[in-house]
């Protein structure tokens, strides 16, 4: 076998002071992963492609610690190829050219792609990737790259074009308690020679604390067990205090620049303009602990305000400016209140998005159909001549008639853009309109008295 690039190890050390417990208990083989079941479950397609050794590039996306590196390693070893491992965060082109470099001198040889896993692979810029395609597209690499970043917007259109991608889902409750289970009963690569016993309220909390992150609760665990001393007995007792001091603030999955940060405030903003203030407090709260800027925050229901409630609560609003004002004046972590105030007030608030239709549509008829002139009755008469020229002539002024409605018209037609809910207080809004458009059609012109005062005006 080629020495170029070693194959990758089926044997790991089981010495806690050199590697870390999630390095030691990482799987093997494929059947040791735990999770992603959709994916690598018989008969799945991920599984069938390893299986019948038809694995070529790949992208694989999801969440830190939920198998990702697990998957590479696993197949390397399984299909016994040379292998090599890249970290886009500190390797660059020149580490890149070598190793493609070398691949090409075995595959020459051998006929035999190399194994290539380049963790954070959304790291490298668009020409660190195309640099990528030769030897993917030679067959000489088999490309396994893994991110935490959606690959529609981290990954150049060439790449993407030449691999598949999987999406891995976050590690369930279920799936982190068997991978608990593993590490405490393991005496090779895991903590079973410790003879620990771990409290269910530990459990529940270790578990509830790595959000679907199968390294997270494996650092914790480990932290929790090297420093509980044994009792008399020898048995180190992991209780919830000790499980706390292990990891002491939960963090929830956030990026601030990924899709946590999409995907939550889309669910945040639907929740709120669906009517349900418990799912939309869950969600701000979580943008919240994470760390999310409440400015950016109170914008969004600022516009949500405008967009999804609109007259159908004249309120709502002002209430969302005054609201975004309050965090800035106030800040963090007492800015939460208003915009707690502000998010169920929005969410339990009637709906309607009228007005934000009508001005869509009217900018499209602007843009796209013919520009109606101004009427001669509506232009401008406050200059010296313009009576001469018909600017004006022809104007009713609205307070000479019942309800302020002067039978005229204004250039479009009623209706043409505004079409009010019966939702909230836009009924009210709906159902006036529709009497102005009554008294429109009956009322009959001003007398010549008051008409001259129009003009006039």
């Amino acid at each position: 076998m080629d020495e170029l690039f070693p194959i990758a190890p089926d044997t790991r050390s089981s010495d806690t002071t050199i590697i870390p417990l999630a390095a030691r208990l990482r799987p093997r083989r494929l059947e040791e992963i735990v999770g992603q079941e959709h994916l690598l479950a018989p008969g799945k397609p991920l599984r069938r492609l390893v299986d019948a050794d038809r694995l070529g590039s790949v992208i694989l996306f999801g969440p830190p610690g939920s198998g990702k590196t697990s998957f590479a390693e696993a197949v390397a070893i399984q299909s016994k190829r040379p292998f090599a491992r890249l970290n886009a965060a500190d390797s660059g082109v020149p580490e890149l050219r070598k190793i493609l470099e070398r691949a090409s001198s075995h595959y020459s040889r051998r006929g035999e792609p190399t194994v290539v896993f380049l963790d954070e692979i959304h790291r490298f810029n668009r020409a660190q990737q195309d640099s990528l395609l030769s030897g993917v597209e030679e067959g000489m690499i088999r490309l396994i790259g893994a991110t935490t970043h959606n690959p529609c917007f981290a990954l150049t259109a060439p790449l993407l074009s030449r691999s598949q991608v999987f999406e891995f889902a976050p590690l369930s409750a279920d799936h982190l308690e068997r991978i608990l289970a593993r590490a405490l009963e393991d005496s090779e690569r895991g903590l079973g020679r410790f003879r620990c016993r771990l409290d269910p309220q530990a459990r529940k909390h270790l578990i509830a604390a790595a959000e679907g992150d199968a390294r997270r609760l494996l650092n914790a665990l480990e932290v929790a067990v090297l420093t509980t001393p044994p009792s008399g007995q020898g048995i180190i007792e992991i209780d919830l205090a000790a499980a706390e001091d292990s990891c002491r603030r939960k963090m929830p999955r956030y990026d601030r620049d990924g899709d946590e940060h999409y995907d939550t405030i889309s669910a945040f903003i639907k929740a709120v303009r669906g009517g349900d203030p418990d799912s939309s407090l869950y969600w701000l709260a979580k943008m919240l602990v994470a760390g999310e800027d409440p400015r950016f925050l109170a914008r969004r229901l600022v516009i949500l305000a405008a967009e999804d409630i609109g007259l159908a609560d004249p309120s709502a609003l002002p209430l969302a400016v005054a609201a975004s004002q309050a965090v800035e004046q106030i800040g963090m972590p007492e800015g939460r209140i208003p915009l707690a105030e502000a998010t169920v007030y929005l969410a339990a608030a009637p709906k309607s998005n009228a007005a934000y239709a009508a001005i869509n549509r009217a900018m499209e008829r602007i843009e796209k159909g013919e520009t109606i002139p101004v009427p001669a009755a509506l232009r401008d008469s406050h200059y010296a001549g313009a009576v001469r020229i018909g600017r004006g002539v022809g104007y009713q002024y609205s307070h000479d008639y019942p309800e302020a409605i002067a039978p005229q018209g204004y250039g479009v037609a009623a209706g043409s853009f505004y079409q009010p809910t019966d939702r909230g207080a836009e009924k009210e809004i709906a159902d006036r309109l529709k009497r102005w458009r009554l008294l429109r059609s009956q009322a009959s012109g001003p007398s010549g008295e008051n008409a001259s005062a129009c003009r006039e005006r």
